[in-house]
């Protein structure tokens, strides 16, 4: 027998501020990574909301990437324009980790998305972004 445990958060745990201010943004990206067997994947996704260092996105097709992995994000060239997008975003690649899984759909098993957390230095007091990846990945 499986017992299941169920808990909840409190109001205020789940009304903990966020980071960035996200902004809801439905734009086509890709994701790549790298396998455990070192076979390069990927998939097309789509953007649910986006903040200058995080934003979720929507599998158009079933994949399954593990918990914290390193990937690539990378938003269609043809979406960057015209975009409330980060700086980031708009010049191409961006190396990111899966911090979240979303739910899992019953009809093929794997999550509807994924939160990633974009690995580049938050804005400076001066207000201006210099993009340099924190970690390097192939």
């Amino acid at each position: 027998m499986i017992n299941t445990v169920i808990s909840r958060q409190s109001s205020s745990d789940s009304r903990r501020s966020r980071i960035g201010n996200r902004r809801k943004v439905s734009v086509p990206a890709r994701l790549t990574w790298r396998d455990a067997s070192g076979t390069l994947r990927f998939v097309s996704v789509m953007t649910r909301d986006v903040s200058d260092v995080d934003v979720f996105v929507e599998c158009q097709v079933p994949a399954s990437i593990p918990l914290y992995r390193l990937v690539h994000f990378q938003v269609e060239r043809p979406a960057r324009e015209g975009q409330e997008l980060p700086v980031a975003l708009r010049e191409g690649k961006v190396l990111s980790a899966i911090y979240r899984v979303g739910p899992y759909k019953t009809s093929t098993g794997t999550p509807s998305g994924y939160a990633l957390r974009l690995l580049v230095e938050k804005t400076q007091a001066s207000g201006r972004r210099e993009r340099h990846p924190l970690a390097v990945a192939n």
